[in-house]
């Protein structure tokens, strides 16, 4: 299996401590922070970006990115590179299933268990970000190899 490269695993930790972030432990249930219609509306956009890879639509894909996302990565094209060279679980996942949310650090992280496209287990933390007009967008990814099988 293949995980970002370290460059781009940097640069996603970079985005995800500027978001105010941390991927260290401090985990909670989001049950008090996220109600029924924001999961719903987290497991929407989420889903939303994952259907846009699968068809290669980077302006959509891109548009479920956070506005820190995409001011770092500027364009659809830019960022469907980043995507292609250092997320393949996430662009071209063999099967996708969706886990819970928990709250790291006061911000609603979506979990998703993702079969590559090589065949590994791959946990997705998807870092989300409540936008001042209500909507949801992904503020950072973290892939984790998984034991489940």
């Amino acid at each position: 299996m293949r995980l970002p490269s370290p460059s781009i695993r940097l640069l996603v930790a970079a985005a995800i401590y500027a978001a105010g972030l941390s991927v260290a432990p401090g985990t909670q249930a989001a049950d008090a922070v996220v109600g029924p219609a924001d999961r719903a509306a987290i497991h929407e956009v989420v889903q939303g970006q994952l259907e846009a890879f699968q068809h290669d639509d980077g302006s959509k894909a891109f548009s479920y990115a956070a506005p820190m996302i995409r001011e770092m990565f500027q364009t659809p094209d830019i960022f469907m590179d980043m995507v292609k060279s250092g997320y393949a679980p996430v662009y071209r996942p063999k099967q996708v299933e969706f886990g819970g949310i928990e709250t790291i650090d006061g911000s609603p992280v979506q979990h998703v268990f993702l079969i590559g496209p090589d065949g590994a287990n791959i946990d997705a933390l998807y870092y989300m970000e409540h936008e001042t007009d209500g909507t949801w967008r992904i503020k950072g990814c973290e892939l984790r190899q998984s034991n489940s099988a």
